[in-house]
């Protein structure tokens, strides 16, 4: 058997969920660019003058990685949790079940797209935001690493959510109940640093907080969260979520019924 043949269920279900988000991108890659112009419309244009956390900075650009970190996770969990939830709704997960695909590959193929899926969201609301702002990227090379690891680990979030879910409703509060509010508490429109006790303190749990930061701190080379930090604290998490994932599609938990 060559190797092509061999791989050859994994590129087939990656080139379908990849072929899936493409086929409506409008709604997938386009919406969310122009929610994050508006964004960058309002608070470069309307508030940005007006407001300095970083004297030798622009508001604008201090909201800038963020912005992009949030299109870059927000779309890694919305592709494949509801890829995911919808296989189950309608029963065909089963067809998928009886492949000859092992949980790792089942997991890598739904990773594998909604990181795909997050990072051209997050490649494209960069490019607008340079209508607005640039950017210095003080560390190009780790502030790629990670917008990788963030989509990473909400890929596999997204997968957990999905399985979990028992109806629509229950998926969309993972978003609106859970993700949204971990962003906008996590430092995206402001300094962590400078909040109250002991609200700065919480916000050391609060995995987005060492994401945005990081990610800030990459991209500005101003920030008080390390490299090494984000990759303890969150690559961690990672890993403890795609060990959950893979662990569960063994098991089938949820998955034909």
């Amino acid at each position: 058997m060559s190797e092509y043949s061999r791989f050859r269920p994994f590129l087939t279900l990656l080139s379908k969920e990849t072929q899936r988000f493409f086929s409506v991108a409008s709604q997938t890659l386009l919406a969310p660019v122009v929610s994050a112009s508006l964004y960058l419309l309002i608070f470069g244009v309307s508030l940005g003058s007006r407001i300095s956390v970083i004297p030798e900075f622009q508001y604008v650009q201090f909201v800038i990685p963020g912005l992009i970190l949030m299109g870059v996770i927000n779309n890694a969990f919305a592709n494949v949790s509801s890829s995911l939830f919808m296989s189950r709704y309608l029963g065909n997960i089963v067809d998928l079940l009886v492949t000859p695909l092992t949980s790792t590959q089942y997991i890598a193929a739904y990773t594998l797209a909604a990181m795909l899926r997050g990072l051209l969201v997050g490649l494209v609301t960069w490019l607008v935001s340079l209508c607005f702002a640039t950017i210095p990227w003080a560390h190009p090379f780790q502030s790629l690493a990670i917008l990788v690891l963030g989509s990473f680990v909400f890929s596999q979030f997204g997968i957990l959510a999905a399985i979990f879910s028992k109806n629509f409703d229950t998926l969309s509060m993972f978003t609106n109940f859970l993700i949204l509010p971990l962003i906008y508490l996590g430092g995206l429109f402001y300094p962590v640093s400078q909040l109250p006790s002991p609200w700065r303190e919480l916000s050391g749990f609060n995995p987005l907080y060492y994401l945005i930061e990081g990610f800030r701190t990459a991209a500005l080379g101003v920030g008080s969260v390390p490299f090494a930090v984000v990759i303890g604290v969150v690559g961690g998490l990672g890993a403890v979520l795609f060990a959950s994932a893979v662990f569960i599609f063994t098991k089938g938990y949820r998955l034909r019924g």
